[in-house]
């Protein structure tokens, strides 16, 4: 059997009640020393010499559960984790898929706690999205916030944050609010300039950072026309009534009119105008091919979703030269990828349902 336990996000005085005797009477490990609380526990092993020698984070989590499953069939262990086990704790997550084993977890306030405290908020109100620093890249991209980045424990976790914003297409937000050591005699609560997150921030493994808003990506633009389209649908007459077949004359209109917009630009320098309708029109287009998936949508037929899939999917199969071009090699010359276009044609009409 083994039992999980959190120490709770500061000190000694915020060990849950109860850890203490369950280490006198157990074989017990300690994640990690660098906690501190940690010191309540001199005659707990540690797994420190895991994080000095793994080569990856990953490996660090794999072989702590394997030595305490190991140490376990010799006898029932406590597992001593900094914060919550029930918050983000991968030697958790990875324990419990572990069959045939006993375990326990017994709930502990986390760094969460602290940080909701600190900010003011009440983060089933604001709606706030806990976010790794390690993985932080794929979820700002996709979402406006707010978000909480925990385990910003490295320099480099700070820069692959500031990168993480800065790939998102508008102006970045000015500041962002730093949490360190929250429950402790050094616990320090700041707000920061982007531009310095990583220069002037000295990270260790109890810094988040709170972001409370970032600016809209093009998902977040076309999800919000998605949302007006369908509004059209439910409640305007014209729009109501529309088929994919009445609606044929305006998407060969609304396509003309795209041509038309980009044969007025000036290729040397087009004018702040020309480009303002190229917009417009590109927009009037978007807006059918959003129109056809909403009328879809309601009898089942296809998604908005589907749309895009199939056409990134087209495009991936349509240029292997792009994506699955080994490094190093030769470009195609313009009539091989002239073949390669016609024949990957040629097998979409074969497969073709």
């Amino acid at each position: 059997m083994i039992t999980v336990a959190g120490l709770g996000p500061a000190g000694q005085d915020l060990i849950p009640a109860g850890v203490l005797e369950l280490a006198a009477h157990h074989r017990t490990w300690l994640r990690t020393r660098r906690h501190p609380a940690a010191a309540a526990f001199p005659d707990a092993e540690s797994f420190d010499p895991v994080y000095d020698h793994a080569a990856d984070i990953s490996e660090v989590y794999e072989s702590i559960v394997e030595r305490l499953v190991v140490a376990a069939d010799e006898g029932p262990v406590a597992y001593l984790v900094p914060g919550s086990p029930l918050v983000a704790e991968r030697t958790v997550d990875l324990l419990r898929s572990r069959d045939g084993l006993d375990l326990r977890v017994l709930p502990a306030v986390s760094f969460l706690d602290l940080a909701w405290d600190r900010l003011e908020i009440d983060p089933l109100a604001t709606g706030v999205r806990l976010v790794d620093a390690h993985d932080v890249g794929r979820v700002l991209a996709t979402q406006p916030g707010p978000f909480l980045v925990a385990q910003c424990d490295s320099r480099l976790a700070l820069s692959d944050v500031k990168l993480a914003v800065e790939d998102i297409e508008d102006a970045l937000p000015p500041r962002v609010t730093v949490l360190q050591r929250l429950g402790t005699d050094d616990e320090a609560v700041f707000e920061i300039a982007w531009e310095d997150l990583d220069r002037e921030v000295e990270a260790d493994h109890l810094t988040s950072l709170w972001i409370p808003s970032l600016p809209p990506t093009t998902l977040d633009a076309v999800d919000h026309l998605h949302g007006i389209v369908r509004r059209l649908r439910s409640e305007c007459p014209w729009d109501r009534s529309q088929t994919h077949q009445s609606l044929l004359p305006y998407v060969i209109e609304e396509a003309t009119e795209v041509a038309e917009a980009i044969g007025a630009l000036d290729p040397e320098d087009p004018s702040v105008g020309q480009l303002a309708d190229l917009v417009d029109e590109l927009g009037d287009l978007l807006f059918q091919v959003v129109l056809h998936a909403a009328i879809a949508e309601e009898v089942g037929d296809f998604r908005l979703r589907d749309v895009v899939e199939a056409i990134s999917a087209k495009m991936l199969r349509r240029h292997p030269h792009v994506f699955d071009r080994p490094p190093g090699s030769p470009e195609p010359t313009p009539e091989e990828l002239a073949a390669a276009w016609k024949a990957a044609k040629a097998l979409e009409e074969r497969e073709r349902p």
